[in-house]
């Protein structure tokens, strides 16, 4: 009912959550020997989405993968503490923007359902 912008933003929200907890995981496997990081390639999954947004189109899942940045202790983890913060900083700005555009979207459709109620 909100049309394609919103389809988008829902879409981009829903990717913003699922690489908050894939960064959320690797912070607490931080000190797990073995572990290896895990990533969404955020710009490859926004370009999907963007291809993806039409009406009834069925979405493709997100592809979580493990992380090539190597690095690796001696114990075999390669989770980057520093870097995963760094992902989560920029979750919540990416976050705090397309809320704030799908609340503009929702928004513009009440003032004109209350439009179209009082004329």
């Amino acid at each position: 009912m909100l049309g394609p912008t919103a389809t988008l933003l829902e879409r981009h929200l829903d990717l913003l959550a699922a690489r908050q907890r894939v960064a959320a995981s690797n912070i607490a496997n931080a000190d797990t020997p073995g572990y290896r990081a895990r990533e969404i390639d955020f710009r490859f999954e926004m370009e999907s989405i963007l291809n993806q947004v039409s009406p009834g189109r069925a979405y493709l899942p997100i592809t979580v993968r493990e992380s090539d940045l190597g690095g690796a202790k001696n114990d075999g983890n390669n989770v980057n503490v520093d870097r995963e913060m760094l992902t989560l900083a920029d979750n919540i700005l990416r976050f705090g923007v397309a809320s704030l555009l799908l609340q503009k979207q929702i928004r513009g459709l009440r003032n004109a359902i209350q439009e179209g109620r009082a004329g």
